[in-house]
């Protein structure tokens, strides 16, 4: 019987892979055409795209920047494109962006009020301080979302809830330093209390000390330290807060809040205390089962019945806590399907290391819950920044509201869509970011393969 076996001695050589399974065209292929259904609707799909790009692209470029009017920037573009052309007159946001950026803040608030024209004298920058705000947000955060940034930052990022107050609405430096002085004052008041009565009286008088030192000592503080070292800027009333300065303001502020507070309520809820996991349930379901809008329209003008007469409770404050206790909610359980999400492994893993509550919810629980609800609490920060235009509606003059005031002006009454199509980009360019942001924190903390 004869051998027939046959045994390779020499390797093909390597060849490039079809041209047709790489790049764009193998791309294209795998997910535009992979069958005949998937290509007829990626055709009509193109088709469309087409479309809508074939009438915004002329709209938005074949456009005028230096009209003075609705009226001239229509001339200039029948000029330039054709009596039936209909082009975008992006010249009023070149006319109106400082208004629809800062609103009614005064520009030099040197005195408190706002100087037309040429500044006076030795006045400020324009604007310095929503600007000086705006960096010193970005410097607070930068140490917080990078972590290779030096770690001193940090006091920059402890420091900035007490500044970016007084820098918006002015008055004595000495409130932002009684407001820090509280906080201290509940961190020695629960380790001084902690170890004698108990670690449940410690936490209450660190709670129920800085609160009263906050309603009644420390504006007698601040008087007096004024009184003694005058440091002070001139006061802005809320009511020229305005733009995108008041909705950037209130998100972040919002933003800062929800956070902790979100991760305290979700833990409340989770609580073998009776009344805590009332508490927190109570408040969760309470904040989710109501409006925004219903709780905005009460901080606006239902608050003020329930306060002692002449009371004066600042608005853009009311709005501030309003949203910052509807966003916690919905953070709290955002939290909540995190914690539930890991394996009871890890809390048990974490009683067989001996440590206590707090210990194992800082080192094991709450690294991994807050890991896994990444996209939640992303998505929980967008929805909070684009909710802030709800309070156009309360009087508060952000971008939206302010269109109503550019439109009803002589000069620009007609035009709608370039105001609305400009404030879009604005959010979108903050929420993109927040968004990859998100994507690129979920790769660095990837763990599993």
């Amino acid at each position: 019987m004869s051998d027939i076996s046959f045994v390779r001695t020499d390797m093909l050589p390597e060849q490039e892979p079809p041209a047709t399974t790489v790049g764009f065209v193998g791309w294209a292929r795998a997910n535009l055409f992979s069958s005949p259904l998937n290509a007829i609707l990626s055709i009509l799909s193109i088709v469309a795209v087409l479309f809508v790009l074939s009438v915004i692209l002329p709209w938005a470029f074949m456009s005028s920047w230096n009209a003075t009017s609705l009226t001239d920037c229509r001339e200039q573009i029948a000029a330039a494109y054709g009596p039936d052309h209909h082009g975008a007159c992006w010249a009023v946001i070149k006319d109106r962006w400082v208004q629809l950026v800062f609103g009614f803040y005064p520009p030099y608030p040197i005195d408190g009020t706002a100087h037309l024209g040429s500044p006076p004298e030795g006045a400020w920058p324009a604007y310095f301080r929503p600007i000086a705000t705006f960096v010193l947000i970005l410097t607070a955060v930068a140490p917080v979302l990078f972590d290779k940034l030096p770690r001193k930052m940090l006091l920059i990022t402890a420091v900035f809830p007490f500044l970016m107050p007084w820098m918006m609405w002015g008055g004595t430096f000495w409130n932002p330093v009684g407001a820090m002085l509280g906080f201290g004052i509940g961190y020695l008041a629960y380790r001084f209390i902690a170890p004698i009565a108990g670690s449940l009286a410690g936490v209450i008088a660190a709670a129920l000390l800085p609160i009263i030192w906050w309603l009644f000592l420390m504006g007698g503080f601040a008087s007096t330290m004024q009184s003694i070292i005058a440091l002070d800027i001139p006061t802005v009333n809320s009511r020229k807060f305005g733009g995108f300065t008041v909705s950037i303001f209130i998100g972040v502020v919002a933003i800062v809040g929800s956070l902790p507070l979100g991760i305290i309520l979700a833990l409340g809820r989770q609580s073998d205390l009776l009344i805590v996991k009332a508490l927190c349930v109570g408040f969760i379901e309470f904040i989710r089962g109501v409006p925004l809008i219903t709780l905005l329209f009460v901080a606006s003008t239902l608050l003020n019945i329930f306060l002692p007469p002449g009371t004066e409770f600042d608005i853009i404050l009311r709005v501030l806590i309003m949203v910052t206790l509807f966003a916690s909610a919905y953070m709290a359980e955002v939290v909540r399907g995190g914690l539930a999400a890991l394996p009871r492994g890890q809390y048990e893993a974490a009683d067989a290391l001996g440590l206590d509550y707090w210990k194992a919810q800082r080192l094991i629980i709450m690294p991994q819950a807050l890991k896994i609800s990444i996209p939640g609490i992303v998505s929980t920060f967008i929805g909070i920044f684009k909710d802030t235009t709800l309070v156009s509606i309360i009087a508060i003059l952000d971008p939206l509201g302010l269109t109503a005031g550019i439109r009803a002006n002589a000069q620009w009454n007609g035009i709608y869509w370039e105001l609305f199509a400009f404030i879009a980009f604005v959010f979108f360019i903050f929420c993109f970011s927040m968004s990859r942001y998100s994507m690129y924190l979920e790769r660095k903390l990837k763990t599993s393969h």
